[in-house]
């Protein structure tokens, strides 16, 4: 490990440092010509610098990082080009539909691409999640190359099958080189797994083969991760420390917003939101249907079945449509769909109520009635 003097101390870390993932993910996304972020190669902590910081803040980060130059390695900033690579990648690889890979690559071609592109998919779930994992994977091998052409050696702590303790043990013994028996092995457990981000296949990961696993709902798992621990953070550089918490979604890929919660409230007026106020506007409808066949079931004996059945074609007509405004100008959704099940009308032939009972036949005149009258006359 390569020594760093630190105070007329010559420190050697004595196991590679354990980075959080999430943490550079975030580090890179918002690194721009505005905000500066610095990883520092003995403990691994990150100091962030930006314009609200005033003149005499800044002034001391600065000669913090002059003093030493060896200790702190700048974080890069995305570059226009590597920003179209990332947008085009994801469309050529991951994008099916030929409209949609169309309209995408309009989109990178005209202004203010990057942030054009991210409403696009935000307003098109289907492509949403592949974006997000597509994004996750191609910054984790940018961060990984990065890290590797600073000849820093490292682990990221969400990889590691550690317990919270061990992980816990191995900061504290950072630069001791006489440790207990639990911390050794963990500390060989923490190389071996530094040595595969420096294999090719860290760079160019091979597709799973077999059967691909069923299609389940994703459930977002927030990992594991132990509480930070820094033993050598210079005194007057603490308030730059930069450590936010894990979040599933830290990095937007937006030049604008910070985090995902920023970027969704900026769509808001776009079809996302409309779709939102029609399906409100359909809940209450199907309310009102569900109230009035309660009472119809009661007096016309409609089953449970039946109800269900007119349900479930409203869903139909109104899910099954793209653009749910189309299905709103039809004012008579629900109507026409409760008509079609609920039971028919009573034909007019048959009796009603009030006139039920037994009508008197009509009287037939005898043949001797008839001659006895004709006589008369």
């Amino acid at each position: 490990m390569k020594q760093t003097s630190l105070k007329g101390k010559s420190l050697a870390p004595q196991n590679p440092l354990i980075l959080r993932f999430h943490r550079l993910l975030d580090a890179f996304a918002k690194a721009d010509d505005e905000r500066e972020f610095y990883l520092d190669r003995l403990e691994g902590f990150i100091l962030f610098s930006d314009l609200e910081k005033t003149q005499e803040e800044l002034g001391v980060l600065e000669k913090e990082l002059g003093d030493h130059e060896d200790r702190y390695a700048l974080i890069p900033k995305m570059t226009f080009y590597e920003t179209k690579k990332f947008m085009e990648g994801f469309v050529h690889e991951k994008v099916y539909d030929i409209d949609t890979k169309e309209k995408l690559i309009d989109i990178i071609q005209s202004k203010e691409a990057r942030e054009n592109f991210l409403e696009f998919i935000y307003d098109h779930l289907t492509e949403l999640e592949k974006w997000q994992m597509y994004y996750h994977e191609r910054s984790r091998i940018r961060i990984i190359e990065w890290l590797r052409d600073q000849e820093i050696k490292f682990v990221f702590e969400e990889d590691l099958d550690l317990s919270q303790s061990a992980i816990e043990k191995l900061k504290k013994y950072h630069f001791d080189v006489k440790v207990p028996k639990d911390v050794s092995t963990s500390r060989d457990v923490l190389k071996s797994k530094s040595k595969t981000y420096y294999s090719n296949e860290a760079l160019n990961p091979r597709p799973k083969r077999g059967r691909p696993p069923k299609q389940v709902a994703k459930v977002e798992v927030a990992p594991e991760l132990t509480e930070d621990l820094y033993t050598t953070v210079p005194k007057h550089v603490r308030y730059f420390l930069f450590l936010p918490e894990y979040s599933g979604s830290a990095a937007t890929f937006s030049a604008k917003f910070d985090t995902e919660d920023q970027l969704i409230a900026s769509l808001r007026g776009s079809t996302r939101v409309k779709v939102d106020t029609k399906l409100e506007a359909l809940s209450q409808r199907l309310e009102s249907l569900r109230h009035l066949s309660n009472k119809l079931r009661d007096s016309e004996g409609l089953g449970i079945e039946d109800e269900e059945k007119m349900f479930r074609a409203i869903r139909q007509k109104s899910f099954g449509s793209d653009d749910l405004d189309h299905t709103t100008k039809k004012g008579n959704l629900v109507s026409s769909v409760a008509k079609g099940l609920l039971p028919k009308k009573r034909k007019q032939a048959q009796i009603k109520e009030s006139d039920v009972g037994e009508k008197k036949p009509k009287r037939v005149k005898s043949v001797t009635q008839l001659g006895a009258k004709k006589k008369k006359s």
